[in-house]
C-alpha cells in the first residue's frame, strides 16, 4: 500500500497551497483568509521517487463552536491514518501557542512527524527559523508553497522518513497474476461483480451503498490465468462524503488505483451515466492505469435505452476512447468472459515493449504524414523516441523546439503511437526531451596554419577585386 501524508496545522498557513504544488492539481480551495479547508482532501503525489497519497486538513484552531470541532474531528482522523505528519506553519506570523498545542497533539501520536516553515519568501529564512527552534524538532523546514520555493528538499525527507517501500516488504501469498482494480461510484454492483467471478459469495454484496469500506483483495484463476480482484469501496464526489469511515475507504481505493494494472471503471446502465462517474475515471486516468469499462445492469434495459446509454457514454466520454467498452450483468454472469478478456488486452497493452528503431521509425511515418505546425516561423524537429516506462506505456521523443508543440499535435502522434502499436485500452504518455546544441556559443580557435592559409586567400580575393 503506498503511504498516507498528512499536512496539519493552524487555519491560513499555507496548507492547501503546499497540496495543490505537491499534487500538481487545484483541488483544495485556496483563499487568503482563514477556514476555508473544513473537510478533508485527497490527492496523490506523482513528482516524486515514490508516490504517497496526501491529505490536505482543515485549520486546528482551538475555538469551540460546533463547525471547529467538526473541522477538528476530520483532521485528527487524518493524523490517525497518516503514516507520516507534516505541520506547516507561518513564517509570517511567527510562533503562536497553537502552534504549540498542535505540535503536542502530533507527538502524543508517536508517528513521524516533520516541519515546514511555510512563506518565508522575501524574509532572512535563517532569522526566520531560529525562532521556531524552540519547538525543539530535530529539523525545520523554510518553503514557500505558492513560490514552490523549498519543495524538493521537503519530498526528500519525506521519502526518507516513509515506511519501506512495498517491494521491500514480502507481498502476501494472494498477490498474483494481473492486479484488477474494480471502482465506481456507490451500488453500481462491484462487490456483485467479484463474487460472481469468484462463483461464491465472498465479499458482502447490498442494495446499499457504502456497504464495501475496505479495499479487498482476493486471488482469482481463470481459463488457466492468475489475477488479484481488488474490490474498492465506491467514491462519491467530495461534497456528498460525509462519513469519516468513508472518507478513509476513498483512500484505500487510491491506493488499490496506484497498486493496479488495470482498473474495471463499472457504470450503472439503469441510472445512466453521472457526474460522479466522471470523477472515479478521473482518479483512473490520473493513476494512469489500463481501463475497462463495464456497463452493469444491461440485461435490465430495452433496445432504445441501451441506445440512449452507448450515446451517453459516447458523449460524456470522447477523453477515454481508448478504452475497452463491455457490457455485463454482475448479477447473472452474463458478458463476463468478454470483460475478462477485455481486461487481459488492455493489460498487455499496458505492459507492451517497444524498441527504440520501431519507435523512431514510428515518429518518422507520423512527421511525413503530419508535419509539425510552424510556430513563430518555425517548426519543431522530431528526432528519435524510445521506451521510457510500462503501465502506462511511456514513450520519450527527442528534438528541437519541442516546447512550441500544441496539444493538438501531441494527440495526433499519441493516436499514430496507439494505432501503430495496436495498443488498446491503455493510455498513452509522451514526454518530449528537448535537444541542447553542443557547439553554440563556442567559436572554433584556427591553427596557425589554417589563419596563414585564410589571410592568403583574403588577400588573393582583394587582389582579383582589385
Amino acid at each position: 500500500m503506498i503511504p498516507v501524508v498528512a499536512l496539519v496545522g493552524r487555519p491560513n498557513v499555507g496548507k492547501s497551497t503546499l497540496f495543490n504544488a505537491l499534487t500538481q492539481t487545484r483541488d483544495a480551495l485556496v483563499a487568503d483568509r482563514p477556514g476555508v479547508t473544513r473537510d478533508r482532501h485527497y490527492g496523490v503525489c506523482r513528482i516524486a521517487e515514490r508516490h504517497f497519497v496526501l491529505i490536505d486538513t482543515g485549520g486546528l484552531a482551538g475555538d469551540a463552536d460546533e463547525l471547529h470541532e467538526f473541522t477538528a474531528i476530520q483532521s485528527h482522523a487524518a493524523i490517525d491514518e497518516a503514516a507520516l505528519i507534516v505541520l506547516v506553519l507561518d513564517a509570517r506570523d511567527g510562533l503562536l501557542p497553537g502552534d504549540r498545542s498542535i505540535l503536542d497533539g502530533v507527538r502524543k501520536q508517536g508517528k513521524p512527524f516533520l516541519i515546514a516553515v511555510n512563506k518565508v519568501d522575501g524574509l532572512d529564512e535563517s532569522n526566520v527559523l531560529t525562532e521556531f527552534t524552540r519547538l525543539g524538532a530535530d529539523k525545520l523546514l523554510g518553503i514557500s508553497a505558492s513560490h514552490r520555493r523549498g519543495l524538493t528538499p521537503l519530498l526528500n525527507e519525506i521519502l526518507a522518513r516513509l515506511p519501506p517501500a512495498q517491494d521491500e516488504l514480502a507481498m502476501p501469498a494472494t498477490e498474483t497474476g494481473t492486479r484488477v482494480a474494480i471502482v465506481g461510484r456507490p451500488n453500481v454492483g462491484k462487490s456483485t461483480l467479484v463474487n460472481r467471478l469468484l462463483g461464491e459469495d465472498r465479499v458482502i454484496a447490498s442494495e446499499l451503498p457504502g456497504t464495501t469500506r475496505d479495499a479487498i483483495h482476493v486471488a482469482l484463476e481463470r481459463d488457466g490465468r492468475k489475477y488479484t480482484l481488488i474490490d474498492t469501496a465506491g467514491v462519491r464526489r467530495k461534497g456528498r462524503v460525509e462519513d469519516v469511515v468513508e472518507k478513509f475507504s476513498i483512500i484505500k481505493t487510491l491506493q488499490a488505483l496506484e497498486e493496479a494494472h488495470v482498473a474495471i471503471v463499472m457504470l450503472d446502465a439503469s441510472e445512466g451515466v453521472t457526474d460522479q462517474d466522471a470523477h472515479v475515471l478521473g482518479h483512473v486516468l490520473d493513476a494512469g492505469r489500463a481501463l475497462v469499462i463495464a456497463v452493469n445492469k444491461w440485461d435490465g434495459l430495452d433496445a432504445y435505452q441501451r441506445s440512449r446509454v452507448t450515446e451517453e457514454i459516447d458523449r460524456r466520454f470522447p477523453y477515454v476512447e481508448f478504452a475497452i467498452r463491455t457490457t455485463i450483468s454482475a448479477k447473472h454472469g452474463s458478458g463476463l468472459a468478454e470483460l475478462m478478456k477485455a481486461v487481459d488486452k488492455s493489460h498487455r497493452s499496458s505492459m507492451k515493449r517497444m524498441s527504440t528503431p520501431e519507435l523512431t521509425e514510428t515518429l518518422e511515418m507520423a512527421v511525413q504524414a503530419h508535419q509539425p505546425p510552424m510556430v513563430g516561423g518555425r517548426a519543431a524537429k522530431l528526432r528519435y523516441a524510445h521506451m521510457g516506462g510500462s503501465n502506462p506505456p511511456t514513450v520519450v521523443i527527442h528534438g528541437t523546439r519541442v516546447q512550441t508543440l500544441p496539444d493538438s499535435y501531441k494527440k495526433f502522434l499519441e493516436g499514430f503511437i496507439r494505432k501503430r502499436f495496436k495498443l488498446v485500452g491503455t493510455p498513452v504518455k509522451l514526454e518530449f526531451r528537448g535537444g541542447t546544441n553542443p557547439y553554440e556559443g563556442k567559436k572554433n580557435v584556427l591553427t596557425d596554419k589554417q589563419q596563414q592559409k585564410r589571410n592568403r586567400m583574403i588577400r588573393h580575393i582583394k587582389r582579383r577585386g582589385g
